[in-house]
């Protein structure tokens, strides 16, 4: 996560410093503001009498700056960035219902773009503020919602932030940009679901023998700061820069929708944001309130814009709901210690507690590492090897400082030697059966290799041949291998999970002469997992202690059958089923 560059010129003219916060300079936000002028529909001011008596005869225009404005006809406000866009905010509902960019309507105009399922009735006013007034903030708001949306002067994009005192009653908390399918018809291909037939829910699609859900198209936070759609001249992305996930929930690790190609072209900002922040799919922490963003929908002509967008101007827009300003906030710096090498350029750092998350990678050469910007507060501080947390300590972050603390790998003190060991430890399953399509397509999809029953011999086959994923409705793993004299005895086989569904949990049976007692019902989200394109969710560790005298020694292969265990029952791939990260025998 990068930090964000806060850059600008005073009101009175005065430049400020160029700040990256991402860094450990520090600066006072200059949030001066000239000559602000804030409408409502229900302004009440002689001003507003004499606009309202005149609004019902005509449209009126309220010019900004040269080339950049606002105008208002009945509950339509219509905004000129000056920068090729214009767009039109319905003052009733806080829908978008209008963007024009280079002439081209990107806008849908059967179904608006909105927060949720849409805010239904809002209360909405907008002001002219901001660095010598070249910027347009209209504020809607509702009992637990206030969505803002920020034109700025030759920008051709629509800021926005969102501020949440409670999870929406009506839809999730995203935002959906519905697009014009015409204007551009190219989203990412696994989420386009026209001509398609649904084959699960209402949201896993068969479109022309390959499965297709908007599902399909997440990408996990730490890598996706922009995403978009494209057509002839015009690209609409969405871009959350900087700490813009602060307020979102899952982690480093999490993906949620991000488009959906059918009557509209969909463009979301989920989970942390909207996608996902309240969406329940499949994300393993709680719901974090407060304010979302900053985020933005950028027009370009095609090409996707650079995620490292100046968000200093939010400081100067006057009140913001839960905006936290860069002198609030703090750093953590220090070094990460104990990462096996191959994990070097795959070590992660994350920071959570009920207000907020952070992530950022270690250096590969040095290991050393330098937090974002952080609201001030106590963190649990974690250490992921890949998407595995090894390492978790408290810190105390305050406001415009930096502290510095190291963090160590606490897996490498395990001594154990494994007698055989199938996948990394690593909290993925990469390298399994079906792992590198799993977050791309159905596991019915024709693409997909036979899930099994398989069985699978230490040794002999690569790690390519075990699955990534069993499922109780279609049958267990049956791993085979030989133990040499003095390997026999009590032993303990380990197996451990990324995601489990439907209560499933691993059980196993050993040589036909042993049975494991069935794990209690794991933790995990309430959700569907592998089916909508994710192998994540609460890692568990399960270990089964296997008396002497059940394994053989010699020319006498073992055999081993993990099944999934659960009081619940399912059809094929919705039946209860476990992803597996790696699994050993010591």
């Amino acid at each position: 996560m990068t930090g964000l560059n806060y850059t600008g010129r005073a009101a009175d003219q005065r430049i400020r410093p160029t700040v990256d916060i991402s860094s450990k300079q520090k600066y006072k936000a200059d949030a001066s503001i000239s000559q602000r002028t804030e409408h409502s529909p229900t302004d009440q001011t002689m001003f507003g009498r004499a606009f309202s008596l005149l609004t019902s005869i005509l449209a009126f225009s309220v010019p900004l700056v040269s080339g950049f404005g606002l105008t208002v006809s009945g509950t339509l406000w219509t905004v000129t960035t000056d920068g090729g866009l214009v767009f039109t905010v319905q003052s009733t509902s806080g829908d978008i219902t209008s963007m024009v960019f280079n002439g081209i309507q990107a806008q849908d105009q059967t179904k608006f773009s909105q927060i949720s399922s849409g805010l239904g009735s809002a209360s909405c006013s907008w002001v002219q503020t901001g660095n010598q007034n070249n910027y347009i903030k209209i504020t809607c708001v509702t009992s637990t919602l206030t969505q803002y949306y920020v034109a700025q002067r030759n920008a051709p994009a629509i800021h926005m932030a969102t501020f949440t005192t409670a999870e929406p009653t009506v839809g999730e908390l995203r935002f959906i940009a519905r697009l014009a399918h015409s204007a551009v018809p190219s989203g990412i291909p696994q989420s386009n679901i026209i001509g398609g037939t649904a084959i699960e829910a209402s949201d896993v699609y068969l479109v022309s023998g390959q499965t297709r859900s908007k599902f399909y198209s997440g990408v996990q936070f730490i890598n996706d700061q922009v995403h978009g759609v494209t057509g002839s001249g015009i690209g609409v992305y969405m871009i959350i820069p900087g700490t813009g996930y602060e307020s979102s929930s899952g982690g480093p690790f999490f993906k949620d929708i991000n488009n959906q190609g059918g009557d509209q072209q969909e463009l979301y900002f989920y989970k942390c944001f909207f996608t996902d922040m309240n969406s329940g799919h499949t994300n393993p922490e709680a719901f974090r309130q407060g304010l979302h963003g900053p985020y933005a929908l950028w027009f370009t002509t095609g090409a996707a814009p650079s995620p490292s967008i100046d968000l200093t101007f939010w400081s100067g827009l006057g009140a913001v709901s839960g905006l936290v300003l860069p002198a609030a906030r703090g750093f953590v710096e220090g070094k990460a210690i104990g990462v096996p090498a191959a994990y070097a350029s795959d070590t992660v750092i994350g920071w959570s507690n009920s207000a907020a998350q952070y992530w950022t990678r270690a250096d590969a050469a040095t290991g050393n590492f330098f937090s974002p910007a952080m609201k001030a507060g106590t963190y649990t501080m974690t250490l992921y090897k890949g998407e595995l947390g090894v390492g978790s300590q408290s810190v105390v972050v305050g406001s415009g400082t930096t502290i510095s603390s190291n963090i160590h790998d606490t897996t490498v003190d395990d001594t154990t030697t494994y007698i055989w060991q199938i996948g990394e430890f690593d909290g993925r399953p990469t390298g399994f059966l079906n792992a590198d399509m799993i977050q791309t397509m159905h596991p019915s999809d024709s693409r997909m290799h036979i899930w099994g029953p398989v069985t699978y011999t230490v040794g002999q086959q690569a790690i390519g041949f075990f699955p990534m994923a069993i499922f109780q409705a279609i049958g267990p793993v049956t791993i085979r291998f030989a133990l040499a004299s003095g390997q026999g005895g009590a032993r303990t086989l380990k197996i451990a999970t990324t995601l489990a569904f439907a209560g499933g949990r691993p059980v196993i049976t050993v040589n036909s002469n042993f049975t494991s007692a069935i794990p209690a019902v794991p933790t995990r989200p309430d959700s569907r997992g592998v089916t909508r394109g994710v192998y994540r969710g609460n890692n568990i560790e399960y270990t089964y202690a296997i008396p002497a005298g059940v394994l053989f020694t010699g020319s006498t292969v073992n055999v081993i059958t993990v099944s999934v265990a659960s009081g619940s029952s399912g059809d094929t791939f919705l039946s209860p089923n476990i992803v597996f990260d790696a699994v050993a025998l010591f």
